[in-house]
């Protein structure tokens, strides 16, 4: 199985339908046998390129998702599942095919409906703010549900009161154009062939050049 060839397909068809393949028709396309496919997406899981259900089903690639979890991305004439709010700004990078997007989500905490008109000029306006409960050393030990934690707020208030009425700890709180620019060229180039990923322990340039700081993002 070529990982790489597999990989890309997987990318691809997100990126031009807004959903992830079915593994008959990765078998059909790339002319292998389904439990050869299960094999070759276990292993880029195994690299963290996906994120699988418990039925070897794609759930994940990052920026795209299978299953909603808060978030959509818009363009004209496709509609995307944004898995968090990192990933759904970034969706906005890594396609680029239009002179913005309409991301939406709602507020965690009051059920508030929020949207945005995203481009790659320049960050969104407004006073919300995004929440990230999981710290980078711990994202991936349940990615599912680290995506699922970060969200955008109407505004500190709103993160506030969802932390005291959920009982979470406090963890990191952003402003759009933070997100947004974390969002810029994190994912670049990997709806190309020979894509290195990076995690968040890997890019401490990266991520003070953004703006960010502390032990939440290993940058102490």
């Amino acid at each position: 199985m070529d990982l790489e060839k597999l990989r890309l397909l997987v990318y691809t068809t997100f990126a031009q339908t807004g959903a992830a393949p079915g593994r008959c028709f990765i078998a059909e396309t790339m002319m292998v046998p389904e439990e050869e496919v299960i094999d070759g997406l276990k292993a880029l899981a195994s690299q963290r390129h996906l994120a699988l259900d418990p039925k070897d089903e794609i759930a994940m690639a990052h920026p795209f998702s299978s299953v909603p979890l808060g978030f959509s991305v818009m363009s004209e004439n496709t509609l995307w599942w944004g898995g968090c709010a990192w990933d759904s700004f970034a969706l906005v990078h890594l396609l680029d095919t239009e002179n913005s997007y309409l991301v939406a989500t709602t507020c965690p905490n009051c059920d508030n409906a929020l949207a945005w008109n995203v481009s790659t000029q320049k960050a969104p306006q407004g006073k919300q703010v995004a929440h990230f409960l999981i710290p980078t050393s711990h994202m991936w030990d349940d990615v599912v549900h680290t995506c699922s934690n970060q969200r955008i707020f109407c505004d500190e208030l709103c993160v506030d009161e969802w932390l005291k009425r959920t009982q979470h700890d406090r963890g990191y709180v952003m402003d759009l154009d933070t997100l947004w620019k974390l969002a810029s060229d994190w994912y670049t180039g990997r709806l190309e062939k020979g894509y290195v990923r990076r995690e968040p322990s890997q890019a401490k340039e990266y991520l003070r050049n953004v703006g960010l700081s502390g032990s939440f993002w290993g940058l102490d």
